[in-house]
This record gives C-alpha cells, sequence and structure tokens, in this order.
C-alpha cells in the first residue's frame, strides 16, 4: 500500500529499469577475482535487494551481464558484485577486469531475485569458485539469525577462492576445500543421506552442480536449489518446429520461426520486453502463460515451476504445440 504523500523512489518499483551509476572502489579478492563497488550517480540510495539477488551490469562496450550481489542488504550507500576473469571471456569479465578502475560510469538493472533464501531448519551451502558470491550475504543473514548453517567452498586453489578473509569469522562452520590440497569436495560424505528440514544451496561451475544434483536425487522435492552461470548441458537443444504465440492483451498473433526465439519475434514486432542472458540463466524475460504447453529450455525454473507451466523464459523456451498464449 502507497502512503499518501511519501514519494518512493522508482528504482526500487520497477527492476526492469536502467540506471546510471559509478564504480567507486575496485579491489582484488583473490588470483583472478576483482570487486567492484557501485554507487548510483545521482548519489542516491541504491535499490533494496534481498540475498541471492543479481544485477544486470550493461557496460561500454554495449555487453550485458549478470552478477550477484554479495554485499550488506542493510547498506543502500553501494552495491558490490565479484567477477571471475573467465579464460574464455565472452566481452564480460575481460572488459571488468582490464578496462574498468573506480570513476568508471557503467548502467545497471535489477535487482532480481530468483535464488532466494527459503526458510529451513537447517542450511547447507556448496559453493564452486565465484560461485561463493550469492551465498556469502544467505550466510550473513543466517548468523545474524542465530541459525543453524554450514557451508563448504570449493576452488582449485587457496589463492583463487575470493573472500576468505570474511569467511573466517565463521570458524569451522565455514569449510574451505581447494582441490590442489583435498581434492573433489566429498559430496557424497555431505549428501549421502537425506536430512530432514534441511535446505541444500548450491553455486558454481556446472559440473559441481550436476554433481550435487545427483546426490540430491534421493533427497526431497525442492530441499535443493541451484543457481548457474552458463545453461545446463543440452538445456537448449532440441525441436525448432515453428509455432505461433498469441499475446493476449492486445489479441496479436505472431509466428516464431525455427531458428528464432519468441524474445526475437516479439522485439522485432516492436513489444516492449525485456531480455538480458539470453540463455534462460536470469529471468529477466520470465513471462505468464495463459495458454499452451511451454517447451521448457531454461536452467533456472525447478521442476515443479515447470510442471505448472504457468511462466517461462521467452529467450530460449519454446511451445510443444501449434500455439502458446503469454499475459502481454
Amino acid at each position: 500500500m502507497t502512503q499518501t504523500g511519501v514519494l518512493r523512489d522508482p528504482l526500487s518499483a520497477d527492476p526492469d529499469r536502467l540506471f546510471d551509476a559509478t564504480v567507486r572502489a575496485v579491489v582484488a579478492e583473490a588470483d583472478g577475482v576483482r570487486s567492484f563497488e557501485l554507487v548510483r550517480a545521482d548519489g542516491g540510495a541504491m535499490p533494496a535487494w534481498t540475498p541471492g539477488a543479481h544485477v544486470d551490469l550493461v557496460l561500454g562496450n554495449g555487453v550485458e551481464r549478470q552478477y550477484s550481489l554479495c554485499g550488506d542488504p542493510a547498506d543502500l550507500s553501494s552495491w558490490r558484485v565479484a567477477v571471475l576473469r573467465e579464460p574464455e571471456s565472452r566481452g564480460g569479465s575481460s572488459y571488468l577486469h582490464d578496462t574498468v578502475v573506480a570513476g568508471h560510469a557503467v548502467r545497471l538493472r535489477g535487482p532480481r531475485n530468483e535464488f532466494a533464501l527459503e526458510e529451513a531448519s537447517r542450511h547447507l551451502f556448496i559453493a564452486g569458485g565465484i560461485g561463493i558470491t550469492p551465498l556469502l550475504t544467505m550466510i550473513a543473514e543466517l548468523e545474524g539469525r542465530g541459525a543453524d548453517w554450514q557451508l563448504v567452498y570449493g576452488g582449485r586453489r587457496r589463492a583463487s577462492m575470493a573472500f576468505r578473509g570474511e569467511l573466517e569469522r565463521y570458524g569451522d562452520r565455514a569449510t574451505l576445500w581447494p582441490e590442489d590440497e583435498r581434492g573433489l569436495i566429498d559430496l557424497a560424505g555431505l549428501l549421502g543421506e537425506p536430512v530432514e528440514g534441511t535446505a541444500v544451496y548450491c553455486c558454481g561451475p556446472g559440473v559441481l552442480i550436476d554433481a550435487v544434483e545427483a546426490q540430491c536425487a534421493e533427497w526431497p522435492t525442492g530441499a535443493l536449489r541451484v543457481e548457474r552461470f552458463r545453461p545446463k548441458e543440452g538445456a537448449l537443444d532440441g525441436p525448432t518446429t515453428s509455432f505461433e504465440v498469441v499475446l493476449d492483451a492486445s489479441g496479436l498473433t505472431m509466428t516464431v520461426g525455427p531458428d528464432e526465439s519468441i524474445a526475437d519475434v516479439l522485439e522485432r514486432a516492436g513489444v516492449d520486453i525485456f531480455t538480458s542472458c539470453r540463455e534462460g540463466t536470469c529471468g529477466t524475460c520470465e513471462t505468464a502463460v495463459l495458454g499452451g504447453e511451454p517447451d521448457h529450455r531454461d536452467s533456472l525454473l525447478t521442476e515443479d515451476e515447470r510442471a505448472a507451466n504457468d511462466v517461462m523464459m521467452i529467450c530460449c523456451s519454446r511451445s510443444k504445440g501449434p500455439r502458446l498464449v503469454l499475459d502481454l
């Protein structure tokens, strides 16, 4: 409910709105990892966010990427993101590491949270490399509540594992697992037996997430939550036959061809939509489905959410039938 006479910052109400920001500081957090402190260019407060949220960075080279917020949600003077320098960068991490310094201008959109911290009797966090970023704020939140949690954080080398200093304050509740010292994380030991009331959160490389998903196959439905930085192997594969999309609000009907996405067709028709990753990992383009059966090809929705068929990611998912009706 809006209070009479109270002016609300439009940025906090509209996660799809772009706004100008400035990089206030750049910090080397580990070998190959830098954090970027971001502030609004107009000096205002940053939009509010919750643990697990991510934001879109629109960079000066025209590239747009998503990064998890890993600062303090209570401090809206700035946001913090951390970026791993990818050996095979597609233009995001290399630009941030090689070009962006304090004082650099960027544009931001968000926040969005598709990886929210849910209530549970106990939380088990498994991080791989830069996947520690969304989990940092979840851990801080639970620690502040006096909740029961455990973190196992893997990396190739200790020197490549960011935020080690911040994690030291948690003592043995946060276990660092450098591969060159200890081998691979003992997932069988961590997850071999389902534990009633435990929520498992995993973020990191696809190979780690795949292994955790396999270990959690016998756990209760919904016990595991994951966030991927890249599409799941094979997620974007499948038939590419044509189908129709009907926009419920206008009644407009369009054909989606074999070599184009729903988002491509809508943009060409001048329909106002928002997309970012274009591969089904960020949730920006999530759209309500009013009719038809989506062919889900995202790497974000849970199995229950897919089975409900009431939302889809229009940047990558298609239709199992001849027609979809969307709430647009």
